[in-house]
């Protein structure tokens, strides 16, 4: 089967775009809006909409395979690519990309993403924006699948030589600033792993000595115990410090790690996981730090775990980060990934090198991507996956969770 036509439509996301530097820089938080100037080229405001792509790949018989193209919400930050906007991409994916596929016949997933992941511009000798390699193997992956009668799940299980999993995937509620509303949510759904809490200020959310997120986790292990329906319920406490223990505890990196090991004593009985305990700014001397939180934690046995985030954003600094044991898990951030392709690598990697697999992502994604990520956990079997788009925990939930049942519920009938 071919595809007949590739068509573009512009889309929003699930969250925001946020201009990193300029609230580093004192931007102040009013209401949903950023006071402030924007200070990363391309930003308007220092918050505004996020924008999406979908890429729709028209096949012979009619049927319709899309994938969404979207970026992390700190777009154009730490080395990312720049802001994506529709109205700036539309023109390359119809210009460029669409002849990479328009007439040519479906063949593998694997090679019709490699055509514009693996693509390389000869002048510039760059690759295409991240976002837009992310929404188009989307797109390859559902016209496989779509050609195939196949789930997109089986497809990649097919292609890379594993099993979809015979159980959900757990699934990691994200609660953005409102931690304590939202963290309810989670419990009532009982989601599995939660809830984020982004302390990602010193004085106003972790505490100059770390005592705020002290509180937080006793208060979370108490309303979990208070407020579960199911006894059986045990789920993980996963947090974002975003750096801020390194700024507390002045990168003394033992110190860290008995922290964290307090933390883990007040987290009791559920098991926690710090991500981005420091962030020393700069990508060799993160995989140094984590490697020494990690083994200071694990040679005073430790039983907690430490993510990386900040500067694992690659395939190839997740398998540098994995190489070196820096940490115990890595997220996945699958825009940041470029293609699907490498996201899945990502998964095989970490679960071949001893590192656990954190497939994750962004708020600012859309239905869809998180869809095809729900597809790539289940064929992947990660430690967990990121509910997605948004921060509201209900909507991004139910988008994941909904879409491994409907897996769980066909991959042995189709």
């Amino acid at each position: 089967m071919k595809i007949k036509k590739v068509v573009c439509a512009a889309g929003k996301t699930g969250f925001y775009f946020d201009d990193q530097r300029a609230i580093k820089k004192g931007a102040k938080a009013d209401g949903a809006f950023y006071e402030g100037t924007p200070v990363t080229e391309g930003f308007t405001g220092v918050r505004q909409a996020g924008e999406s792509i979908s890429v729709l790949f028209i096949l012979e018989d009619g049927t319709i395979a899309h994938g969404d193209c979207a970026a992390v919400q700190y777009s154009g930050a730490g080395g990312r690519d720049p802001l994506f906007l529709a109205e700036n991409f539309i023109p390359v994916i119809m210009k460029e990309i669409a002849p990479m596929y328009e007439g040519k016949e479906i063949t593998t997933f694997r090679e019709m993403a490699d055509r514009v992941d693996k693509f390389v511009d000869p002048k510039t000798k760059k690759q295409y924006h991240t976002a837009i390699r992310y929404g188009v193997t989307q797109a390859c992956l559902d016209a496989v699948a779509k050609a195939g009668r196949k789930l997109m799940a089986q497809v990649v299980a097919e292609e890379y030589g594993t099993k979809i999993a015979d159980k959900m995937i757990p699934i990691f509620t994200q609660s953005g600033d409102d931690r304590y509303l939202n963290a309810d949510k989670m419990i009532m759904k009982e989601a599995e792993v939660l809830p984020h809490a982004l302390f990602n200020h010193v004085a106003d959310k972790t505490g100059l000595k770390g005592e705020k997120l002290r509180d937080y986790v006793i208060w979370l292990r108490n309303r979990v115990l208070e407020k579960r329906v199911n006894k059986d319920y045990n789920p993980v406490f996963h947090i974002d410090v975003y750096g801020t223990l390194g700024v507390v505890f002045d990168n003394d990196f033992e110190k860290i790690a008995d922290y964290i090991g307090d933390l883990a004593e007040q987290a009791k009985p559920f098991h926690l996981r710090i991500e981005g305990p420091v962030d020393v700014e700069e990508k060799w001397a993160q995989i140094d730090a984590l490697k020494k939180i990690r083994e200071f934690m694990d040679a005073k046995g430790i039983d907690a775990e430490i993510v990386a985030d900040e500067w694992c954003n690659t395939l190839e600094d997740i398998i540098d980060f994995s190489e070196a044991k820096a940490g115990h898990m890595a997220q996945i951030k699958t825009p940041d990934l470029g293609g699907i392709n490498n996201a899945i690598e990502a998964v095989l990697y970490c679960k071949e090198h001893g590192m656990g697999a954190y497939l994750g992502g962004t708020c600012n994604e859309t239905n869809r991507s998180a869809e095809v990520c729900a597809n790539i956990a289940m064929a992947t079997s990660p430690v967990q996956t990121l509910a997605k788009p948004g921060m509201g925990v209900d909507e991004g939930y139910m988008i994941m969770y909904n879409e491994m049942s409907r897996i769980l519920a066909l991959k042995d009938v189709l």
